[in-house]
């Protein structure tokens, strides 16, 4: 259960920070389709307080989309309390600290993962960002840097003490990354030693994967990341499954009403770029559909969104016959 200020759910869907995944268009559908708490992409802590637009517009949202998540990251606990007090300004449910990211550019130089190598200067990063704002602040990390160093326990607790209200727990090592299988029995024990929610994250793609999650964690929150990518309509799926124990199908054609409904928007909020910027969906949209590479490789060309929408249309309408032939 999480209870934080007018955030109160008993097991709550939160769809994960990606970067160049979780921008205004892609959280408004995945918060239609069931998502409970959505997280903004990775904000730089540098770049928003050097001034940079690109990195201000990531923060931004609508009413809509509540209750939200801005996560920050960064080394510098200076510039991460300014950002976070930029942040505040936009009034936010939460505050995020991303001290899970494990990509090398981010994580050698002391960001992201790079900062449960240190467990004082974390300790210390969340208490410094967490005592500069009003919000409440959590924090997204790893169970260890890598399988020699598993230092989650005591992370956690330091993240507790710190003034951290929520903790996500990847269930992976930085050396990892999204490779090999997490080891959720890490929520169970990091439940032992701290008071406050703890939310499971890793491995989540299938609706199998959350009812697995359900009955062998004592998870507060399931956060779903790449299992979205292509496929919002899991938060769907596991909202049925969890309220009303029921498993649910998506019908090719409401794959395809999401599909357009998530396209309009990207193009409402982004014009060309955004159908540009859309093109890494079709492969899990399109996933198992009857001709679906040549669709996609033709869908890869185009920069009108009346075009694009033409073949997706034609292409809908060639499945409906397709399936009906199939099943008579």
């Amino acid at each position: 259960m999480i209870q934080i200020n007018n955030i109160n759910y008993k097991l709550p869907l939160i769809l994960a920070p990606m970067e160049d995944v979780t921008d205004i268009s892609f959280r408004k559908i995945c918060k239609k389709l069931g998502a409970d708490i959505v997280f903004t992409e990775f904000v730089n802590a540098e770049g928003l307080t050097r001034g940079s637009k690109k990195t201000y517009k990531k923060m931004l949202f609508e009413d809509d989309e509540r209750p939200i998540v801005v996560q920050i990251y960064g080394e510098n606990i200076d510039s991460m309390k300014k950002a976070a007090k930029m942040a505040e300004e936009l009034r936010p449910e939460i505050i995020d600290i991303n001290a899970g990211c494990w990509v090398k550019k981010i994580a050698n130089r002391g960001a992201g993962a790079g900062l449960i190598k240190d467990p004082d200067y974390l300790e210390q990063m969340v208490y410094e960002v967490a005592n500069a704002v009003s919000i409440p602040v959590s924090v997204k990390t790893r169970i260890g840097w890598d399988e020699n160093s598993i230092n989650i326990l005591e992370n956690a607790q330091r993240i507790e003490k710190a003034g951290a209200k929520l903790l996500t727990l990847h269930c992976r090592t930085r050396s990892q990354g999204h490779s090999g299988n997490p080891d959720w029995e890490w929520i169970n024990r990091v439940k032992e030693v701290v008071k406050i929610p703890v939310v499971l994250n890793g491995g989540l793609m299938e609706l199998s994967d959350i009812q697995k999650a359900i009955e062998t964690t004592k998870a507060d929150g399931l956060m779903i990341a790449r299992g979205a990518i292509g496929q919002p309509w899991i938060f769907k799926i596991a909202k049925e499954f969890i309220e009303n124990n029921r498993v649910i199908d998506i019908s090719i054609e409401e794959r395809f009403e999401i599909l357009f409904e998530h396209l309009n928007l990207s193009y409402q909020y982004k014009g060309e770029f955004g159908l540009i910027e859309f093109r890494k969906f079709y492969t899990g949209y399109l996933k198992g559909l009857y001709n679906a590479s040549q669709i996609r490789s033709k869908l890869m060309l185009l920069k009108d969104i009346n075009e694009i929408k033409t073949l997706l249309t034609n292409y809908l309408n060639d499945l409906l016959i397709y399936h009906a032939n199939f099943t008579n």
